[in-house]
């Protein structure tokens, strides 16, 4: 009872700030050279990004005790004002989509002056911080495609669940069926990561209206799956896949094969993720050539990097990779590594990627600045998506 009283009174005080915040910052003035991020709420409140990427937070919170911000793991202590107004500024932050908490009093809570978004396991606030060059990620005018959230029923879960589907500007019109690509999200995220943080669509419209990439469908599923009779495994193994590979290859690939015009070939579908959905994609994607020719892998932890991921073995993961290797080649018309460059993960991609071009594996290899975050992806899906559906 008393934990439930303390987050009531957090919420009450952030419902609170956010109140305030709209009165008492519409006609502030703003810190010179600062912008409002396209994931605030209030276009003309805070948090406001300066211009070395340092992110200024404000907030009117004269009945709290303590308020922090964590964001991207780091906690600021807020500094009280006379006012009641809370403050801080935090250091310099790479470009991009980050995830962030307030913290009132102890309980961790959303902030209600941002867009609320599915990730870390739970409904998080975030902030966009802008990159020069990274135009493909904006909305412009290019004819635009769809995405729809569309129901399947899941035979491994027994249930009705979500996917998000993105369909080119020329859907309705095409006249031959479409590829498509299955991408898969990381852990604590789900169906909406790629469609909202990951901005697939906008990528898309502006790759296709400038002929860099081919019109294709999308799909987006959750990829947080357990069978109802208590699973098949876990973990980054390729027995801990199978419930996921059933989920996709028994139940979501034959939904949007029955649904849309999308191609029914194996060279006609491509399989990526990230992270968690990085893992699903090699192990589902390369030991099942016959489903998929094409597969991207971004910032995979089972190479090594986090806890638990030692002495990665190839060839027993994926047999004859490294051992028949002209069959590996002929089989996958795109294999596409990738991973950012301050991200733990990234020597120990790079290591595995060499020991597989040792052995003239067709892997194509790239790396971003950046973390474990959503501008690396949304770069490595971007160069993915180029490179998909020309070579026939």
């Amino acid at each position: 009872m008393k934990v439930v009283k303390m987050l009531l009174t957090a919420m009450l005080t952030v419902t609170l700030c956010s109140e305030a915040i709209a009165q008492d910052f519409r006609n502030a003035n703003m810190p010179e050279g600062s912008y409002s991020p396209v994931t605030n709420v209030n276009r003309n409140g805070y948090p406001r990004v300066l211009p070395d990427n340092s992110v200024m937070f404000r907030v009117s919170a004269p009945q709290a005790q303590q308020v922090q911000i964590d964001l991207c793991g780091t906690k600021y202590n807020m500094q009280r004002g006379t006012d009641g107004t809370w403050t801080v500024t935090t250091k310099p932050q790479v470009p991009g989509f980050h995830y962030y908490f307030m913290i009132v009093d102890g309980v961790s809570v959303a902030d209600p002056a941002s867009q609320t978004f599915f990730g870390c396991s739970r409904w998080s606030s975030a902030i966009e911080i802008k990159e020069t060059g990274m135009d493909d990620f904006e909305v412009h005018d290019v004819p635009h495609g769809e995405v729809r959230t569309v129901y399947y029923y899941s035979k491994v879960e027994e249930s009705w669940r979500p996917l998000m589907i993105y369909t080119p500007a020329n859907y309705s019109t095409a006249k031959a069926e479409l590829p498509v690509v299955y991408i898969q999200h990381g852990g604590g995220e789900d169906h909406r990561g790629w469609m909202e943080q990951g901005r697939t669509a906008q990528i898309m419209d502006n790759l296709i209206a400038a002929g860099k990439a081919l019109p294709m469908v999308v799909v987006s599923s959750n990829s947080n799956v357990r069978s109802r009779n208590g699973g098949f495994g876990s973990g980054y193994s390729w027995e801990g896949m199978q419930a996921f590979r059933s989920e996709m290859t028994d139940n979501i690939i034959p939904f949007v094969e029955k649904n849309y015009k999308v191609r029914k070939d194996r060279k006609g579908r491509a399989m990526c993720g990230l992270s968690m959905g990085g893992g699903q994609s090699f192990y589902i994607g390369l030991r099942s050539p016959e489903v998929f020719a094409n597969v991207g892998v971004f910032s995979t932890g089972m190479f090594g990097g986090i806890r638990g991921a030692s002495n990665f073995d190839l060839e027993k993961e994926v047999p004859g990779i490294l051992t028949d290797t002209r069959k590996f080649n002929q089989q996958f018309d795109v294999f596409f590594v990738t991973c950012g460059e301050q991200d733990p993960r990234i020597e120990y991609t790079r290591d595995i990627v060499k020991k597989m071009r040792e052995k003239n594996v067709g892997v194509r290899f790239n790396s971003y600045p950046g973390d474990h975050e959503w501008q690396v992806w949304r770069k490595s899906f971007h160069e993915f998506a180029q490179y998909l559906f020309k070579g026939e």
